[in-house]
């Protein structure tokens, strides 16, 4: 399964965005309002939402300036979430959020309005900055 944000202006250089979404706990700003829980430990974070079953995230990959990847700390539900962040301008970079899943089509069938409208949550509030 394969879903997208769509392209997410920022009020910060690419380089700072970077450094925005490298540091785990800057994610908290980033989450929906219904965050229940939100704990960060070493290089993981761990987050649930209202209703859902808790995530542990981990860094899997980065690409100095260009790209974030976020992943399943656990290979039960093997899923990652990418940042591309393209330079705008000195002060100013664009972001996409991809999540990729490998999911069964049932569970696939049953995640994807509730992961599309988290993916466009974390888009938006990282317009926000």
């Amino acid at each position: 399964m394969n879903l997208e944000s769509t392209n997410t202006p920022v009020n910060k250089s690419q380089k700072e965005t970077f450094d925005f979404l490298t540091d785990l706990k800057n994610f908290k700003q980033l989450l929906p309002e219904n965050t229940e829980k939100f704990e960060i430990d070493g290089d993981s974070m761990l987050f649930s939402l209202k209703g859902m079953p808790e995530i542990r995230m981990v860094i899997k990959e980065t690409q100095e300036f260009d790209k974030v990847i976020l992943g399943a700390a656990s290979s039960k539900l093997p899923f990652t979430l990418t940042a591309d962040i393209k330079e705008v301008s000195d002060t100013t970079a664009e972001t996409k959020l991809s999540f990729t899943g490998d999911f069964n089509p049932m569970m696939a069938m049953m995640v994807k309005k509730p992961l599309q409208k988290f993916i466009d949550t974390l888009s938006e509030n990282i317009a926000k900055l």
